[in-house]
């Protein structure tokens, strides 16, 4: 009697952490497609409202806090300017350490926290350029160390090169190289699962092409 009550209890228990996969997993994949096909500040912005709250959630998983601070990042981008881009990369960068202390060593998030690095030149690119342009140089390195075949590894460099005037050592002639290799590695990446970060293939085809015009 006492075995039959330890098994409809390790049963029952076992149906309930099904269910809470499964209800995990359905939020997510519905929050991802949403931040997919974001394209403003506000549709950013709810999209990290929604993972921030999954987060809370489900606190030892590292994905909701990395597409968090993706987000938030991202909002860095949508004509916002100084104080602004601070507060939003203090923000995704106290999710992106979380995720971090979750999932350590793990390309995908030192590749956001290099952009995170990045974001921040905007606030003022003369003064702040050769500090945050240095860091998050240095944190890119890092996750090629772990993943060299992470195409966003790729992506980011070339971005910054392709966004960095020639007088200080980028232009598209430097960017295109990297963004061929992101595309190069774009064509055999496979995420983990479809949780797992896959965006940007887009974004490296258009800087790419841009990189290709003629003058």
């Amino acid at each position: 009697m006492k075995k039959l009550i330890v098994l409809i209890a390790f049963v029952f228990t076992s149906l309930a952490s099904f269910s809470q996969s499964e209800k995990y997993m359905a939020m997510m994949k519905s929050t991802i497609a949403l931040m997919d096909s974001a394209k403003t500040k506000d549709d950013f912005q709810s999209t990290a409202n929604r993972f921030e709250l999954i987060a809370n959630k489900e606190k030892n998983q590292w994905l909701p806090y990395y597409y968090a601070a993706y987000c938030n990042h991202m909002i860095c981008y949508m004509g916002i300017k100084g104080e602004e881009i601070d507060a939003l990369c203090d923000m995704a960068e106290r999710e992106i350490n979380l995720a971090d202390s979750l999932h350590p060593n793990n390309s995908e998030i030192y590749v956001m926290k290099s952009r995170i690095n990045g974001a921040r030149i905007m606030v003022n690119p003369m003064n702040r350029g050769a500090k945050y342009g240095k860091i998050a140089a240095g944190i890119l390195q890092q996750a090629e160390a772990i993943d060299s075949l992470n195409p966003r590894i790729y992506l980011t460099r070339g971005q910054a090169l392709f966004y960095t005037p020639k007088m200080f050592g980028g232009g598209k002639d430097k960017a295109k190289p990297q963004l061929q290799k992101s595309m190069d590695c774009y064509s055999k990446f496979k995420p983990e699962n479809d949780l797992h970060p896959n965006w940007g293939l887009g974004f490296a085809g258009y800087l790419l092409n841009q990189c290709e015009e003629k003058k």
